[in-house]
């Protein structure tokens, strides 16, 4: 039968019912996989192993900027107006609809681009049979049919039957809540009905927590039991703090819009005057007191940010992460690779006694197969790198091994010796494995202390006669006798006290979170000027979330920690209140990334663990994850400054113009004037995102404060408003002005007083001689306030409805404008005397965790090339700590 005759998909719950051969035969497969023609042809029917697409369409972003509430009804406003013979008005609205689309759509659609550049920057691979030979390629490119290698750590890429298992569990909690690991088979099972009953099957998106296997791929992308899910949740990503903060302010404006226009429209209704006036100026001023340009000025700011990021190395998986980077006020890191310069270099071998002996080399050599290894070992790497290794190694011969797992930390083989033998060698973590040992000398406890306290990092190596066995199995770790210890050194890396002291200068709190000995970490910590506590894996568990949450606020180390203890650390801290990032790189860490506010992983690291992380290092180093919490600090600060001053002055205009339609016999100021003014207003805000930040506002974290912006609106708008007050009496009081002459003098002055004043709220010093704005906000704000004073002079000003001023009239509004700017200046003064509240506590759910997991599916315009592996990987010895 022609491949191509053959269904591309088989249902996984029909599967894992079948036996290995009739599901092979099924999906026209065999033990050696797909050639690359037939892998080929399917990858052209179906279609890439994708759940999320990140291509950027400029008409999706224009649509969502059309299906705003408000652009209907400003739309609506200029067709009312057209027909009741207001063209003037008509035109006008329907020029600033299109400029706010066009910087909307402008602003987001580089946004959009920027964001799938870096969902481009992070690979994922899978190890797959093709042509009968391991080729590592991109999750994408598996094709039902293909057989796929899977180790310790790694994240399944597709729906597969199983084919062989070593001992292999799988983590299936990401689609089924169930926190214990699943373990599995190869033998079919009796009913294919319950999702986490499919034993003889791994399904797309979990992730391998024991042992290793191979697998056929059943079903791929949306066909498999992950992607049906994803696609239910749809492509929205849950709300990180910074959008839930964007969403309570919009809320707050909803409220204070709508009981000023309903005022406002009541009003104009009392006086008589026409509905369809009425209606377009209450319509202007809700317009007005609506930062329209917030979300441009904030996808401005981010798209800005990811370009700067990615010139310090940093990429993040959404735009909207770089806000809450700088959010983070605890730091939980690893320490290999982070504050050690992650080079692990062996430097002898150790007899029980303590005495240099090339015996227990020997024995970790023989069991571990240099071609098999996890290349992510950093430890047996370091092994074959001793000269001679092969020479020690030789007349070795490994038979089976029982791979490396988190739990029990550490791994075993049958090994037959030289002398025809055949001997169990274990070798792991020392607590670990000298609690399986017997007859231990007095001796070796001495020994391995001497090491500890001498920084290095240490692997015991223990044995036991297994004359008759063919397998061997964690059951089979017992009764050991201590052949030794190998001692490795990675040393401290020369910039990380420089680093640590810099994260504190920003007002972090950096705690070590290590699978390491506690007094290796306490002197490596203690180099680095890091002092505190220490609590180990065994006295987390004893204590309850309370008393934990009470002790990790001194706890500086967490030594010997298991994954599950790394998460339940970084929760009890959140429910502090504190926003937590953790940063790890390791199949030990993928947990605790996923339980952290912002979870940060390398380039390097594990696929798991970028999976999990939010943030991507291309370099591990402390100083990158610095300048990324500088950045993310930066762009929310400038944020910050257009949505204080923005509230602030459009309310207090706002305000102003709901008193003046009470008393004045005309409108304040015509409906397309108010449009025009706030368009202008927002566009000369474009610039904040390249203004400059006070070297004081990026030593804290950056929080969302809706009692200080609410104060800040109260206590500044009411200023604004009384100057507007000042201005309407002199223009009626002194110059006499008439409808036109009133408009043309207010707008003017309501554009120079709200554009101008970002120069003092931008910062708390002195502005200009303190603080100096970035030329592009200088020259956008001077430019659109010459604009303004030049309207009422220009062949425009009587299609605006306005009229030249007198010479008095423009001396007099210039010196309320130094007069009100002044008074600004000292008013902020007194404003910010006073601290702000803490913020609140996080909670992160299942549809995150999904959603994370997607991106690892998720389809690129470019692929990178194919890399052929020279051996299939087999089950390896992993890391025993951290």
């Amino acid at each position: 039968m022609k491949v191509a005759d053959q269904p591309l998909v088989l249902p996984v719950s029909a599967a894992a019912t079948r036996p290995v051969d009739d599901v092979l035969a099924g999906l026209g497969s065999r033990r050696l996989g797909l050639t690359e023609d037939e892998a080929h042809r399917r990858l052209h029917a179906t279609g890439p192993n994708t759940v999320l697409t990140h291509g950027v369409s400029g008409w999706a972003v224009l649509a969502r900027q059309l299906r705003s509430p408000l652009l209907v009804l400003l739309a609506g406003a200029a067709a009312v107006s057209y027909a009741v013979g207001s063209h003037t008005d008509a035109i006008i609205i329907g020029v600033i609809l299109v400029l706010s689309v066009g910087l909307g759509f402008a602003n987001e659609f580089r946004a959009e681009r920027a964001a799938a550049a870096l969902h481009s920057a992070v690979r994922h691979t899978a190890v797959t049979i093709r042509d009968g030979r391991p080729v590592l390629l991109d999750v994408t490119q598996v094709v039902a049919g293909d057989v796929v290698q899977l180790r310790l750590g790694e994240v399944v890429p597709a729906d597969m039957r199983l084919l062989e298992v070593d001992d292999l569990e799988c983590d299936e909690s990401v689609l089924t809540g169930e926190s214990m690991p699943v373990r599995k088979q190869v033998a079919p099972v009796a009913d294919g009905g319950d999702l986490a009953g499919l034993a003889s099957c791994v399904l797309m998106g979990t992730i391998v927590h024991r042992g290793a296997g191979t697998a056929v791929v059943v079903a791929t992308a949306t066909a498999t039991e992950f992607g049906r899910v994803a696609s239910l949740l749809g492509r929205r990503h849950p709300e990180t703090q910074f959008q839930v903060g964007l969403r309570r302010f919009s809320g707050m404006l909803l409220i204070v819009a709508t009981v000023l226009v309903t005022a406002i429209f009541v009003i104009n209704l009392l006086l008589a005057r026409p509905l369809i006036e009425a209606l377009l100026f209450s319509l202007a001023i809700a317009v007005g007191i609506t930062p329209q340009l917030l979300p441009a000025i904030v996808t401005t700011g981010l798209a800005t940010g990811s370009h700067r990021l990615a010139q310090r190395k940093v990429l993040v998986k959404r735009l909207v992460c770089i806000e809450d980077l700088g959010d983070i006020d605890v730091l939980v890191t690893d320490k290999t690779g982070t504050l050690t310069q992650g080079t692990v270099g062996f430097t002898t071998a150790l007899d029980p006694a303590g005495r240099p002996d090339h015996a227990p080399l020997r024995l970790g050599l023989a069991c571990t197969d240099p071609r098999t290894a996890d290349p992510g070992n950093a430890l047996d790497a370091a092994l074959w790198q001793v000269p001679d290794a092969a020479t020690l190694a030789a007349g070795h011969t490994l038979l089976a091994q029982a791979p490396f797992d988190h739990d029990r930390r550490m791994s075993s083989a049958l090994v037959d010796l030289p002398d025809g033998r055949r001997t169990l060698i274990t070798k792991g973590a020392p607590e670990s494995v000298l609690a399986r040992c017997v007859g231990l000398p007095d001796t070796a406890q001495a020994a391995l202390r001497a090491q500890f306290a001498a920084g290095a990092r240490v692997i015991a190596v223990a044995t036991r006669p297994a004359p008759h066995a063919d397998t061997v199995a964690a059951a089979d770790e017992h009764g050991l006798t201590l052949a030794g210890f190998l001692v490795f050194a990675d040393p401290v890396k020369p910039d990380a006290a420089d680093a640590l002291a810099r994260l504190a200068s920003l007002g972090i709190t950096v705690k070590v979170a290590t699978g390491d000995n506690p007094q290796v970490a306490e002197k490596i910590c203690a180099e680095l000027g890091l002092h505190g506590a220490t609590l180990t894996g065994g006295q987390i568990d004893a204590l309850t979330d309370t008393d934990l949450a009470a002790a990790a606020r001194k706890v500086c180390v967490f030594a010997r920690v298991s994954p599950e203890q790394k998460a339940r650390v970084i929760r009890v801290l959140r429910e502090q209140g504190r926003a937590v990032a953790f940063l790890g790189d390791g199949v030990n860490d993928a947990v605790a990334l996923h339980a952290a506010d912002i979870g940060i992983s390398v380039d390097t690291a594990a696929d798991v663990a970028k999976d999990a992380a939010d943030v991507v290092l291309l370099d591990k180093d402390l100083h990158v994850l610095a300048d990324g919490i500088v950045e993310g600090r930066r762009i929310f600060t400038n944020t910050v400054k257009y949505v204080l001053m923005g509230t602030s002055s459009n309310f207090g205009n706002m305000f102003s113009a709901a008193g003046a339609s009470a008393f004045l016999p005309f409108l304040p100021m015509l409906p397309s004037q108010i449009l025009l003014n706030n368009l202008l207003y927002d566009t000369s805000q474009l610039a904040i995102p390249t203004d400059r930040v006070d070297p004081e506002q990026l030593h804290a974290p950056s929080h969302w404060d809706l009692h200080l912006i609410r104060r800040f609106m109260l206590f500044f708008g009411p200023i604004s408003s009384l100057f507007d007050f000042i201005t309407f009496a002199i223009m009626i009081g002194v110059f006499s002005a008439g409808p036109a002459l009133f408009r043309s003098g207010w707008f003017v002055e309501s554009l120079a007083t709200q554009t101008l004043v970002i120069f003092a709220i931008r910062t708390r010093r002195s502005p200009f001689t303190r603080s100096r704005p970035s030329l592009a906000l200088m020259a956008a704000a001077t430019g659109v306030v010459a604009i303004g004073v030049a309207l009422p002079l220009s062949p425009l000003a009587g299609p605006l409805g306005f009229e030249p001023l007198p010479l008095g009239l423009f001396a007099a509004l210039t010196l309320m404008c130094v007069a009100y700017l002044t008074l600004v200046e000292f008013s902020k003064r007194m404003f910010f005397a006073e601290p702000a509240p803490a913020p609140a506590g996080r909670w992160r759910g299942l549809p995150h965790r999904i959603h994370r997991r997607a991106a690892r599916f998720s389809s690129h315009h470019s692929r990178p090339p194919r890399q052929r592996v020279p051996t299939a990987p087999a089950a390896s010895v992993g890391r025993t700590g951290r």
